[in-house]
């Protein structure tokens, strides 16, 4: 079916059940960000393949609401969809649920699956529809049809060594249960799966991309359990999970356990799904804040600190040896972005450790660049040639650790307002990675300085500046950002966040550059104790479109420095000309 006979199939299927509207998130049962393959119900309906946005249909409308990162890449997808895109923060665009106020009468019903909607989401919805005289309904509309969804994964789960975790499984359920003491919680449930795995030193490969597992904890004082398929687990992982004190049991067991909870106060974040707090409604009380783990996770103790820099240097040759590769191979060969992109997976598969990418990489070609999550396709990506520029944005997960990193360059003739805006926007990285600031300081009082270069000349880019990344966990991690918008978390040593600015040009190009930093301890005054930031990443900026007459003698200095850096890290991993070319990429400005 396409996207407008699939939209169709739910219309019939909503009259049957006398819904009004309904929605479709993009979310699974533990709220992940990348989901796994049976549950990407948004884009199965739709045809958009963004990370983040969500649809809703009526009777006689649709809509996707999704941020600026897809402004571009949404239309395209949606493309004969019978499906309008909204574009969600820009001034003028409804919100979704005021919209669907506006498209319904009163007494309508409005539809959506539970079990992938948050428990947040679910009170804001349940809270406006009600004030306006709707009604919400748990309703798994989807299921009736997508009746041929991908069969659920049955890969290995397997253990992350202490080695690499840096902390025991007893360790981080201590602190977990300490936390729960402190707030009166008598049981704690885990459902995102980061916090799953991370929590009981585990791995998986359910997600693409992610390695991680389909499973929930529930921790009480005393004990713990962990809800899986157990196919997954070989007899050798079980023996050393239930060494850890660990209970296993199915996965599809855990809402029937949830049901037998009676006089527990039980601490559940909100951003777990909805079916999770209906089947405790019957508890003694519901405690609901995020969850404890999630930022112990995101402060990397000593071993994941040093698993980042081990992977850096094996992720810094693989991305100079395939950098050689494209420029010097581009016009005598024919080549499209989604090879190029199958070339880099080939180079870092050569490194140690090597388990895949952390996220399908972005190559984007001339004006696609601009396009800022762009996936390129097997078939009809846009051939590259000898001319003009190219983002890669791309990363790999290593048994040490993640990585993440976007490079733009050139491949022929760029324009001088090419070079102007990369200037500009490596200006705004160097900014952030020189930053010093006071414990107590949170991301969104840093991230203007990434910005201001672009703000100076009245431009901006759509997109955070910085997320956490994982420790062989997601690419993209909480509790910490750096963006515009307000998060109440403070930035401390040892987390490990992205610094990517910007610029798109719709139609013309696209430029980011991004390396992974690392929150360290800079001094201790009688003001505060401060932090800065280490560049994590190992990977050259292209001197040829840098514009040095735009730059401050600080600026040259980091760029010095940095490239300095990179030459002793790499070098000796490296040899013949594409050591050679290494030498003449660092050279200083």
């Amino acid at each position: 079916m396409t996207a407008k006979e699939k939209v169709a199939s739910l219309r019939v299927e909503m009259t049957k059940n006398n819904v009004d509207a309904f929605i479709i998130y993009s979310a699974d049962p533990h709220m992940g960000e990348y989901l796994p393959a049976e549950w990407q119900e948004r884009t199965w309906l739709s045809g958009f393949t963004g990370s983040a946005g969500y649809v809703v249909v009526t009777a006689d409308k649709a809509g996707l609401w999704t941020d600026g990162r897809y402004f571009t890449q949404a239309p395209k997808e949606l493309k004969g969809s019978g499906i309008d895109l909204f574009k969600d923060g820009i001034e003028g665009t409804p919100h979704y649920i005021d919209w669907i106020v506006s498209e319904t009468k009163e007494g309508a019903t409005v539809g959506v699956n539970a079990l992938v909607t948050s428990h947040a989401n679910w009170k804001v919805l349940d809270q406006k529809l009600t004030k306006s005289k709707r009604h919400l309904k748990d309703l798994p509309l989807l299921n009736n049809i997508w009746t041929k969804r991908p069969a659920p994964s049955k890969n290995t789960v397997f253990i992350h060594p202490i080695e690499r975790a840096g902390q025991s499984v007893s360790d981080k359920i201590s602190a977990i249960r300490e936390k729960m003491a402190s707030e009166g919680a008598t049981m704690h449930i885990i459902a995102s799966l980061d916090d799953v795995a991370w929590t009981l030193n585990l791995r998986g490969s359910d997600v693409k991309c992610n390695p991680v597992f389909l499973g929930y904890i529930v921790l009480t004082l005393q004990e713990c359990f962990l809800f899986v398929d157990k196919d997954k687990v070989s007899e050798e992982t079980e023996s050393q999970i239930k060494k850890t004190g660990v209970v296993l049991k199915s996965y599809h067991e855990f809402f029937g356990h949830l049901a037998t909870l009676k006089d527990e106060s039980i601490w559940i974040a909100p951003s777990s799904n909805q079916s999770i707090f209906d089947a405790v409604k019957d508890a003694n009380s519901i405690i609901e804040k995020p969850v404890p783990g999630n930022l112990m996770k995101a402060i990397k103790n000593d071993a994941e600190q040093k698993g980042f820099q081990t992977v850096m240097v094996r992720d810094g040759v693989a991305m100079v040896k395939f950098l050689h590769w494209l420029t010097h191979t581009v016009g005598k060969e024919d080549m499209d972005e989604y090879s190029i992109g199958e070339k880099l997976h080939e180079f870092r598969a050569e490194g140690k450790n090597f388990i895949g990418n952390s996220f399908d990489s972005i190559v984007g070609y001339k004006d696609n660049g601009a396009i800022m999550h762009y996936s390129a396709k097997p078939e009809g990506s846009a051939k590259v040639t000898k001319d003009g520029s190219i983002l890669v944005d791309s990363g790999g997960q290593y048994l040490e650790g993640t990585t993440d990193i976007t490079r733009t360059f050139p491949l022929g003739e760029v324009s001088d307002e090419f070079k102007h805006d990369a200037t500009r926007a490596l200006q705004g990285l160097i900014h952030l990675s020189l930053a010093k600031f006071p414990k107590g300081t949170k991301g969104v009082q840093l991230d203007a300085l990434a910005r201001m270069p672009l703000w100076k000349e009245g431009k901006d880019y759509n997109h955070g500046t910085g997320h956490g990344v994982g420790s062989f966990l997601n690419v993209h991690e909480g509790p910490q950002s750096i963006r515009k918008e307000i998060n109440p978390v403070e930035l401390q040593a040892g987390m490990v966040m992205s610094n990517e600015p910007g610029y798109y040009l719709e139609g013309q190009y696209g430029i980011r550059h991004e390396n992974l930093i690392l929150v360290k301890t800079w001094k201790k005054t009688e003001w505060n104790t401060f932090y800065e930031f280490e560049t994590l990443t190992l990977c050259p900026f292209f001197k040829s479109i840098i514009v040095k007459d735009l730059l401050s003698k600080e600026e040259v200095d980091w760029i010095n420095s940095y490239h300095k850096m990179v030459r002793e890290r790499l070098a000796p991993h490296l040899e013949g000309e594409v050591k050679e070319w290494l030498e003449k990429m660092v050279s200083p400005l």
